[in-house]
């Protein structure tokens, strides 16, 4: 059983700022906008990121689940952590595992091609943890929550390449790892600079002390940059810029690799 990383969710105040910056800094393009979240009081964004997606939310009426977690968070940051499942048994067993565990399921899709799952941030700390099944089982190509598989004529690599890992961050951040390798059932380990973190199939969720005054959540992503002259300019241009090996993007520190 594996899961992979394929898409993280960001949540902004005002959607069309953000994406802006993503088009500018990382030369990347949207490829998808998905109607469907109309339903939760959002408007979104998808943007390829290798063979994998970076999506942004924002709210675009009064009282949304993401409106109450921007002022939690104290303005634009991380949300989700989606996953794709390499069976439809490892998605029920992972679902199974949940409820073993008293974690509450927020969403859930099932359909005969696409069936989805998001539990809940209260639960399992941090983030929204979402575990996906997708039957035509291509993880670098047909994606549901991208709209198929047309997002690989969207995609830009000359900037950056694809993100390595998400760092999660608590005030215990060794209790927030053990929480989700007990529900992902994937053992932990410890990366060079001694922080949990839990292995996927493409990439890695990195557990870090909160330090910065938000509190618990999806603070952090390594990405792998091409041209990180560029990368840099640009964001320095759009106000950006963090340090010569990190940019800020809707609350979220970019960390270049």
């Amino acid at each position: 059983m594996s899961l992979r990383l394929r898409q993280i969710c960001l949540v902004a105040e005002k959607l069309a700022p953000v994406i802006d910056d993503f088009k500018a800094i990382f030369a990347v393009d949207v490829c998808f906008e998905d109607p469907a979240v109309a339903a939760f009081g959002l408007e979104n964004s998808l943007m390829p990121i290798g063979s994998n997606f970076l999506e942004v939310v924002a709210p675009v009426r009064e009282n949304t689940a993401a409106g109450r977690y921007l002022k939690r968070r104290h303005g634009d940051g991380g949300y989700m952590v989606i996953c794709q499942c390499d069976t439809h048994e490892t998605q029920l067993a992972r679902a199974a595992r949940a409820a073993a565990l008293n974690v509450r399921v927020v969403w859930e899709h099932e359909g005969k091609s696409f069936h989805g799952m998001q539990l809940h941030p209260a639960d399992t700390g941090g983030a929204f943890f979402e575990i996906d099944w997708d039957a035509k089982g291509e993880p670098e190509g047909h994606w549901t929550p991208a709209g198929g598989s047309e997002w690989v004529s969207r995609m830009h690599t000359d900037a950056v390449k694809y993100y390595s890992a998400v760092e999660l961050q608590a005030a215990d951040p060794r209790g927030l790892a053990e929480r989700w390798s007990s529900i992902a059932e994937i053992p932990l380990r410890k990366d060079a600079q001694g922080h949990f973190e839990m292995p996927l199939e493409n990439a890695s969720v990195r557990f870090v002390e909160a330090t910065d005054g938000r509190g618990d959540g999806l603070g952090g992503i390594d990405i792998a940059v091409l041209d990180r002259t560029r990368v840099l300019a640009a964001a320095a241009r759009r106000g950006c810029k963090a340090s010569d090996n990190q940019v800020m993007i809707c609350g979220v520190r970019f960390n270049l690799r």
